[in-house]
């Protein structure tokens, strides 16, 4: 099989022990997960998000490192 690449956007979220990754969203594209990241950054509740991409073989279950698109951390209070 050939080679995929997702596309994901990954919230922060405050939690008792600090701050925890929250929920992935898998994206259509990296400009999507950029826009998705920055509107979940901006969440109550939220402490911030990335948009990364990892590519690979789904078939063999071997993916590369995650690539960070896009950091939008707030890193703002509760």
């Amino acid at each position: 099989m050939s080679e995929v690449t997702y596309y994901v956007a990954l919230p922060f979220v405050f939690s008792d022990d600090g701050i925890a990754a929250g929920e992935a969203a898998e994206c259509l594209s990296a400009n999507v997960a950029v826009m998705r990241a920055e509107a979940l950054a901006r969440k109550p509740g939220h402490a911030g998000a990335i948009a990364f991409s990892r590519s690979g073989d789904p078939a063999t279950g071997e993916f590369g490192d995650a690539k960070l698109i896009r950091n939008s951390a707030t890193c703002r209070t509760t």
